[in-house]
Protein backbone atom coordinates (compact mmCIF):
# COMPACT_ATOMS: atom_id res chain seq x y z
CA UNK A 1 0.00 0.00 0.00
CA UNK A 2 1.50 3.58 -0.69
CA UNK A 3 0.16 6.38 0.86
CA UNK A 4 1.10 9.87 0.11
CA UNK A 5 4.09 11.18 2.52
CA UNK A 6 3.36 15.05 1.88
CA UNK A 7 -0.74 15.06 1.46
CA UNK A 8 -1.06 18.99 1.51
CA UNK A 9 1.26 18.95 -1.46
CA UNK A 10 0.19 16.93 -3.84
CA UNK A 11 -3.41 15.55 -2.74
CA UNK A 12 -4.78 12.09 -1.82
CA UNK A 13 -4.57 11.03 -5.44
CA UNK A 14 -4.12 6.96 -5.95
CA UNK A 15 -0.85 5.97 -7.64
CA UNK A 16 -1.73 3.91 -10.48
CA UNK A 17 -2.36 0.15 -10.20
CA UNK A 18 0.98 -0.80 -12.44
CA UNK A 19 3.13 1.00 -10.31
CA UNK A 20 1.29 -0.53 -7.30
CA UNK A 21 1.96 -4.16 -9.03
CA UNK A 22 5.94 -3.39 -9.28
CA UNK A 23 6.50 -2.01 -6.23
CA UNK A 24 5.26 -5.73 -5.07
CA UNK A 25 7.10 -7.08 -7.20
CA UNK A 26 10.23 -5.69 -6.37
CA UNK A 27 9.05 -6.09 -2.60
CA UNK A 28 8.69 -9.62 -3.25
CA UNK A 29 11.87 -10.35 -4.44
CA UNK A 30 13.00 -8.66 -1.49
CA UNK A 31 14.67 -5.49 -3.14
CA UNK A 32 16.69 -3.12 -0.53
CA UNK A 33 15.96 0.71 -0.10
CA UNK A 34 12.78 1.31 -1.96
CA UNK A 35 12.21 4.75 -2.63
CA UNK A 36 9.59 6.48 -4.73
CA UNK A 37 9.52 9.80 -5.51
CA UNK A 38 6.23 11.73 -6.46
CA UNK A 39 7.57 13.98 -9.27
CA UNK A 40 4.19 15.28 -10.46
CA UNK A 41 4.72 19.02 -11.21
CA UNK A 42 8.58 18.67 -11.27
CA UNK A 43 9.23 17.06 -14.53
CA UNK A 44 6.92 16.63 -17.38
CA UNK A 45 8.75 13.16 -18.86
CA UNK A 46 7.07 10.94 -15.72
CA UNK A 47 4.84 11.04 -12.71
CA UNK A 48 7.17 8.66 -10.68
CA UNK A 49 10.73 7.60 -10.10
CA UNK A 50 11.15 4.38 -8.10
CA UNK A 51 14.54 3.35 -6.91
CA UNK A 52 15.71 0.26 -5.16
CA UNK A 53 18.13 -1.72 -5.07
CA UNK A 54 19.46 -5.22 -5.25
CA UNK A 55 22.64 -7.02 -3.95
CA UNK A 56 24.25 -8.61 -6.74
CA UNK A 57 23.91 -7.83 -10.47
CA UNK A 58 21.92 -10.88 -10.83
CA UNK A 59 19.77 -9.85 -7.83
CA UNK A 60 18.74 -6.64 -9.61
CA UNK A 61 18.21 -8.16 -13.48
CA UNK A 62 16.20 -10.54 -11.61
CA UNK A 63 13.82 -8.16 -9.78
CA UNK A 64 13.75 -6.21 -13.19
CA UNK A 65 12.72 -9.47 -14.78
CA UNK A 66 10.14 -10.05 -12.22
CA UNK A 67 8.78 -6.21 -12.55
CA UNK A 68 8.26 -6.61 -16.42
CA UNK A 69 7.08 -10.19 -16.32
CA UNK A 70 4.73 -9.22 -13.32
CA UNK A 71 2.98 -6.15 -15.56
CA UNK A 72 3.40 -7.70 -18.68
CA UNK A 73 0.68 -10.19 -17.34
CA UNK A 74 -1.70 -7.53 -15.96
CA UNK A 75 -1.35 -5.41 -19.80
CA UNK A 76 1.27 -2.63 -18.56
CA UNK A 77 4.34 -3.03 -20.87
CA UNK A 78 7.56 -1.53 -20.96
CA UNK A 79 8.26 1.42 -23.18
CA UNK A 80 12.00 1.38 -22.84
CA UNK A 81 14.59 -0.68 -21.35
CA UNK A 82 18.29 0.24 -20.69
CA UNK A 83 21.28 -2.35 -18.12
CA UNK A 84 18.98 -5.21 -18.00
CA UNK A 85 22.41 -7.35 -19.49
CA UNK A 86 25.15 -5.71 -16.68
CA UNK A 87 22.54 -5.70 -13.78
CA UNK A 88 24.58 -2.35 -12.23
CA UNK A 89 21.56 -0.10 -13.23
CA UNK A 90 18.69 -1.40 -14.64
CA UNK A 91 15.92 1.19 -16.11
CA UNK A 92 12.27 0.35 -16.76
CA UNK A 93 10.57 2.96 -18.56
CA UNK A 94 6.77 2.77 -18.25
CA UNK A 95 6.10 5.98 -19.18
CA UNK A 96 3.95 7.06 -15.97
CA UNK A 97 6.69 5.89 -13.95
CA UNK A 98 10.31 5.04 -14.41
CA UNK A 99 11.96 2.28 -12.20
CA UNK A 100 15.42 2.38 -11.33
CA UNK A 101 17.27 -0.74 -10.30
CA UNK A 102 20.57 -0.24 -8.70
CA UNK A 103 23.55 -2.46 -7.43
CA UNK A 104 24.31 -0.93 -4.37
CA UNK A 105 27.93 0.84 -5.64
CA UNK A 106 26.05 2.37 -8.54
CA UNK A 107 22.96 3.84 -6.88
CA UNK A 108 25.80 5.33 -4.30
CA UNK A 109 27.92 6.70 -6.97
CA UNK A 110 24.98 8.39 -8.65
CA UNK A 111 22.26 9.23 -5.60
CA UNK A 112 19.03 10.05 -7.75
CA UNK A 113 17.27 10.95 -4.68
CA UNK A 114 19.68 13.95 -4.29
CA UNK A 115 19.55 14.91 -7.63
CA UNK A 116 15.49 15.04 -7.14
CA UNK A 117 16.03 16.12 -3.04
CA UNK A 118 13.02 18.38 -3.77
CA UNK A 119 10.57 15.52 -5.08
CA UNK A 120 8.38 13.87 -1.95
CA UNK A 121 8.59 10.41 -0.98
CA UNK A 122 5.63 8.53 -1.02
CA UNK A 123 5.18 6.13 1.82
CA UNK A 124 5.61 2.51 1.32
CA UNK A 125 4.37 -0.41 3.84
CA UNK A 126 3.95 -3.69 3.19
CA UNK A 127 0.24 -4.77 2.44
Amino acid sequence: MIRDARPERRGTSQPPEALRLALDAIQDLKGNQLVVLDLRGLNDATDYFVIASGTSDAHVRGIAESVMEKLNRRGHHTHHVEGLNTGRWVLLDFVDFVIHLFHPETRSFYQLERLWYDAPELLISSS
